[in-house]
């Protein structure tokens, strides 16, 4: 007999995975993907249990495939939810928790007699995971390894206490052991949600809470059956948790594309550091703590050298690598209180902040220089520039921002022209050396 009731479900997670496929077209994270696929093993979830009740052996297969797959969607939400998924490890892990579920499930539903093989199914539900955490340790030690270490630990003690008490047989029941493993694998999800996404926002509430409730549903749902029987709870109130993480996930994804959206509007897309816009705001700021605190602050204006001979002989690739390992070679020469923005095509601009002086700025100004002065190796060619560096210290050369600027732009520019002409003595000697 076909559980037709099961078709609201599949139409609701249908709907549910154009949005999720809609959102990771247009802004891809890092979880997006694996969260896409989990619901799409929910989906399938849902249509095999549209074939468990059928008679035979076909339907307790669907009835296996659907615990497989309801339980594959779990653990795809917790290797969602790792810090550091390129480990095999965790892949390792995961990809014994899911064998091993399954192989119990198949052996409670299709040989529920099996007394030794229900009793090796449930140990390797605790065995696997702490086998792969041991065998590992020297690699990757994470608190979360030992969570699901000590939860399936836990499920597995259950399962054979429960299959080994007198008189019992777990195929007469298996919605126990279900219960039991869809309760570790989600609780588990809430652990690793709550653990990834501490974060004041609405979208990690929700799918925080969701998680709890959806694990917890695998517990309520089996008390109540046993101890108020009376109580007859539509099966569709139990599917609300789903849905609670699913609105939960996609809040997620729209707060993470909005952060995304606000960190490109302040920042520099191709070397990550501050633009113009957030530079002005940076600068402003520094300008009025200076004030109050009755100190100095200084603004270098760096241009650099040929730049424009290196996109032209190189390529403009070359020309990005560049600019991208200057940034990175200015950021970590200044504090951390300091800021290093992008402010124009070849053009940076520094601000450092308290405690700073004219010398302390200028020594700066060297430092930056003798790191221009060795050749960059950039995608295997040996690049050669420098810079000229423009500097206003406030508030002896200037007191607001835009008079700032316009000191370090004149100061550089000047550095420029006076280097300009020294390269042109130089050439000039050296072609009076040459015989006629």
């Amino acid at each position: 007999m076909l559980d037709w009731s099961r078709i609201p479900n599949v139409v609701t997670i249908a709907l549910l995975l154009c949005a999720f496929a809609s959102l990771e077209r247009h802004f891809h994270s890092p979880a997006s993907r694996l969260w896409f696929l989990g619901w799409l093993m929910v989906l399938l979830h849902f249509i095999a249990a549209i074939f468990q009740n059928i008679p035979g052996i076909w339907g307790q297969l669907a009835f296996v495939a659907q615990v497989a797959l309801f339980a594959g969607a779990g653990f795809l939400y917790m290797y969602a939810a790792i810090p550091d998924r390129k480990q095999p490890s965790y892949r390792c892990m995961l990809a014994s928790l899911m064998v091993t579920s399954t192989l119990y499930i198949s052996v409670v539903r299709l040989a529920p007699d099996a007394h030794l093989m229900l009793s090796v199914a449930a140990a390797l539900l605790g065995l696997s995971p702490l086998t792969v955490m041991l065998v590992s340790a020297r690699r990757v030690n994470h608190p979360l390894r030992g969570v699901v270490v000590l939860i399936y630990g836990a499920l597995s003690i259950f399962l054979l206490s429960l299959q080994n008490q007198p008189g019992n047989v777990p195929g007469t029941n298996p919605e126990i052991p279900r219960h039991a493993i869809m309760f570790a694998v989600y609780f588990c999800c809430f652990i690793f949600v709550f653990y990834t996404y501490r974060r004041a926002t609405a979208g990690a509430f929700i799918t925080i809470a969701g998680f709890f409730c959806w694990a917890m549903s695998f517990v309520v749902t089996p008390l109540i059956m046993i101890y108020l029987p009376r109580i007859q709870i539509e099966k569709e109130v139990w599917d609300l948790p789903k849905f609670v993480v699913a609105v939960g996930m996609l809040l997620i994804l729209l707060e993470d594309q909005i952060e995304h959206n606000k960190h490109l509007a302040l920042h520099d897309e191709l070397t990550g550091l501050p633009n113009r816009r957030l530079f002005q705001d940076r600068i402003l700021s520094a300008l009025d703590r200076a004030r109050r605190t009755n100190t100095q602050a200084a603004l270098l204006v760096i241009d650099l050298d040929h730049f424009k001979k290196v996109n032209d002989t190189f390529g403009h690739h070359v020309g990005d690598l560049l600019l991208q390992k200057v940034g990175s070679i200015f950021t970590g020469r200044v504090r951390r209180s300091d800021t290093v923005a992008r402010t124009g095509g070849d053009e940076f601009s520094v601000i450092l902040e308290e405690p700073t002086s004219r010398a302390d700025a200028m020594h700066v100004c060297e430092a930056l220089l003798d790191l221009l002065k060795e050749p960059l190796l950039l995608d295997d060619y040996m690049v050669q520039t420098g810079a000229s560096i423009g500097l206003a210290v406030f508030p002896e050369d200037a007191t607001d921002m835009e008079s700032m600027c316009i000191v370090a732009d004149q100061r550089m520019y000047e550095e420029k022209r006076r280097l300009a002409t020294r390269s042109g003595q130089q050439t000039a000697r050296i072609a009076n050396l040459l015989p006629q």
